[in-house]
């Protein structure tokens, strides 16, 4: 009976043993190896056999990218401005040994790292950089958290500042300035367009003027050109007469007095202010004229008779 009792104990012993030697490592994890508290392996995912009593696992190691928030904490920019910022952090350990022995509690201290360099370099930074560069505030982050955290065997993938609040005051002094500012530029457009209107309304004056000129010039060339023909044709008519004068004609001279006699007669009873025309000369004066007239019209058309008292051939 006692010897039953040792085999079954014996034989529960060597299960126990080699179930504690078979070590079945979930994906996403590494665990480590430790004989006598020293580091040996690190058990990759799957199936695993350590030696039993001599060997035990060390750490549980999480090989999946992390998702860690960094609290939020104030921090005062170069020009002593107060924000309150907060963040995220995304990280993978890439060596389990190293992220179990070369440092305590890795989250804490990626954490810890973290909130340090978001005070230095925000803390370097003018308040309108700070919410203007946002992208290149996590570039800088990313390079030296992560030059930081290589020793424990960790890659920094991503640091994104989430939110950054400057003080209640501080925003509303800014909405002001923007305000003021978009103000400005509409008067300055407001300014441009009536410059531009009033360009191009000078330029419009302009070019009528231009244009009025030119018309201008041309009526006066046209009217320039009028009177000389009309002179020409005066002069051509003033010659006829005085070669006709010359020749002994008097019909001629009486012609050209009539023509000056009848124009001024013309020129009076056409002026706007002439009602009444009184003419203080005698009738037989303008017959006179008229008779020379019709004699020069006689001789020029060859017709004889005496057209004034209304005889001739007919």
């Amino acid at each position: 009976m006692g010897f039953t009792i040792f085999v079954i104990v014996l034989m529960l012993l060597v299960f126990v043993t080699l179930l504690s030697g078979i070590k079945s490592v979930p994906q996403g994890y590494e665990w480590t190896q430790e004989r006598f508290g020293k580091f040996q392996r690190a058990l990759k995912p799957g199936l695993n056999i350590i030696i039993p009593y001599i060997d035990r696992i060390g750490r549980r190691v999480n090989m999946m990218e992390q998702v860690m928030d960094v609290p939020s904490q104030e921090i005062i920019t170069k020009d002593n401005a107060l924000v309150t910022v907060d963040g995220v952090v995304f990280y993978q350990v890439l060596d389990s040994a190293k992220a179990s022995y070369e440092v305590r509690n890795l989250e804490q201290a990626t954490l810890n790292l973290t909130m340090t360099n978001i005070r230095t370099v925000m803390g370097s930074m003018d308040l309108d950089e700070l919410l203007s560069n946002r992208d290149q505030i996590n570039a800088r982050l990313l390079m030296v958290v992560d030059e930081a955290t290589e020793p424990w065997g960790v890659k920094v993938t991503r640091i994104e500042v989430k939110d950054i609040k400057p003080p209640a005051d501080l925003v509303a002094s800014m909405a002001r300035q923007m305000k003021a500012e978009r103000e400005k530029r509409a008067n300055i457009l407001d300014a441009e367009g009536f410059r531009q209107a009033a360009i191009l309304k000078a330029e419009g004056e302009k070019q009528a003027e231009i244009l009025n000129a030119e018309g201008r010039r041309q009526a006066a060339f046209l009217e320039a050109e009028a009177r000389e023909r009309q002179a020409q044709a005066e002069a051509e008519a003033t010659r006829v007469v005085s070669e006709a004068i010359a020749g002994g004609n008097v019909q001629a001279v009486n012609y050209f007095i009539a023509q000056r006699y009848v124009d001024a007669l013309k020129e009076i009873a056409i002026a706007p202010n002439q009602k009444t025309l009184i003419l203080p000369i005698e009738a037989t004066a303008v017959l006179g004229s008229l008779q020379g007239i019709a004699e020069i019209a006689k001789e020029a058309f060859g017709m004889g008779g005496n057209i004034g008292t209304g005889k001739g051939r007919g």
